[in-house]
């Protein structure tokens, strides 16, 4: 693993306007600084690996500050790439949850795109190796919760990367839930998915970096016996403000979606509509048999950071697609006071009391566990007679939270005082100098 001693700090509560989700003005993140100094690649240079081929696991969401595409980015400033992979939604995002874009060329560069979406073991090693890279590159937006797949994309690729012996070089991304503390359940051995590979919290409060290097650390050498070859370029402060909202997924358009996703996402495994086929999915949750009671029962809660406004809406593809239904619309007006998972825990078990000769958890498929277990790390969720949010994460597994020291950046813990901003000072220790 490449590391540094270098320590570049940055006290981004008063150096950089909060902008709703914990992604703030200030900073560059890991591509911006790579292209502005190729020789943070280990490959860069004449006499290390000059003739390198290297891949770039990438997709829509990866852009540059000024909403251009990183791959022509990293082209312009000298850095040659050979493919490009692309994960769930598929390069260019056009694909809806559970699928992905074919391969083919992207007609921009004329580079092979190879989809990587649901391979792993000895397909995915088979795709590696068949695109005759020796460096892979992973540019992610991902969104801070277990359920995204782009993290365990980049999971997968760095347990095949080991294998083959291949680097990987990482550009890290903010989280975009800020710096909010980690939270939720684990997973159970055997409770492990495409959703869930490793028993991190749902909340898992790091960035993608420091995710590869937690995986580098404690799940990638018990599955292949070493680790990956592992180089992470960090997120520095900047004068400036890195880049306009960019939605990370088809069906995250909004800041708030993204805010109530780790909370809401849990009524994909319910008979409940989680906004799918609406403008504003996650923050959009009913079903056709909900009354009045429900925005009623919520709004009586009064939980942090969050106001209810009852809505009907017709979702256009999912869940009750084409019938009426009747629920509720999150409104987050104090991100920081928001508690994504406790809220969406809250909600459902409110649904399930109000209504239980409707309310259900959807069966298996296909001789798996129901989909609500996966999303959970066990059966906690769907078994479990808790009231509250509280006594259900007190009786379901503890995540295997990692060691302060593989955390890149230091941290202060959100503010509580007069600003309403969190504080946070960041340390880049792994690109070369």
């Amino acid at each position: 693993m490449t590391t540094d001693t270098a320590h570049r700090t940055a006290d981004l509560a008063s150096g950089g306007a909060d902008l709703g989700t914990g992604l703030r003005t200030g900073l560059r993140t890991g591509v911006s600084r790579l292209c502005a100094n190729p020789a943070l690649l280990p490959s860069h240079g004449s006499g290390r690996r000059s003739g390198t081929r290297r891949g770039l696991l990438t997709n829509f969401a990866a852009t540059m500050p000024d909403l251009s595409r990183n791959i022509d980015a990293l082209l312009a400033a000298g850095i040659r790439l050979s493919c490009l992979f692309g994960p769930e939604h598929g390069l260019g995002g056009s694909a809806q949850a559970g699928e992905s874009e074919p391969g083919g060329v992207d007609e921009r560069t004329g580079l092979i795109v190879h989809d990587t979406y649901l391979l792993d073991g000895d397909a995915l090693d088979a795709l590696l190796a068949g695109a005759g890279i020796d460096e892979l590159l992973v540019d992610l937006r991902d969104f801070g919760a277990r359920f995204g797949t782009y993290l365990w994309s980049m999971f997968d690729v760095m347990i095949s990367a080991a294998r083959l012996g291949i680097p990987v070089v990482v550009l890290d991304r903010p989280n975009p839930l800020g710096d909010r503390p980690a939270i939720g359940p684990g997973i159970l051995p055997g409770f492990e998915s495409f959703v869930g590979r490793a028993s991190i919290p749902i909340v898992h409060s790091l960035t993608i970096g420091e995710l590869a290097v937690r995986f580098n650390a404690l799940e990638i050498p018990d599955r292949v016996g070493r680790p990956a070859d592992l180089t992470v370029i960090g997120i520095e402060p900047a004068p400036a403000q890195e880049g306009e909202w960019v939605p990370p997924s088809p069906n995250l358009p909004t800041r708030q979606s993204v805010l109530a996703y780790p909370g809401t996402c849990l009524f994909e495994g319910t008979n409940v509509s989680e906004g799918r086929g609406t403008t504003r999915p996650f923050e959009t949750v009913g079903a056709a048999w909900v009354d009045a009671r429900f925005a009623g029962a919520l709004r009586e809660r009064n939980l942090p950071g969050v106001i209810f406004r009852e809505l009907f809406f017709v979702p256009t593809f999912g869940k009750g697609v084409g019938k009426r239904a009747r629920g509720v619309q999150l409104h987050i007006v104090d991100p920081v006071a928001f508690e994504p998972l406790g809220t969406g825990v809250t909600m459902l078990l409110l649904l399930a009391d109000l209504y239980p000769g409707e309310f259900a958890f959807l069966p298996a498929a296909g001789g798996g566990r129901p989909f609500a277990d996966l999303l959970w790390g066990s059966d906690a969720l769907r078994t479990l007679d808790a009231r509250d949010f509280a006594a259900l994460l007190a009786n379901s597994p503890t995540p295997d939270n990692p060691p302060a020291d593989l955390r890149l950046y230091d941290r202060v813990s959100w503010n509580s005082g007069t600003s309403g901003s969190p504080a946070a000072v960041s340390r880049s220790r792994m690109e070369p100098q």
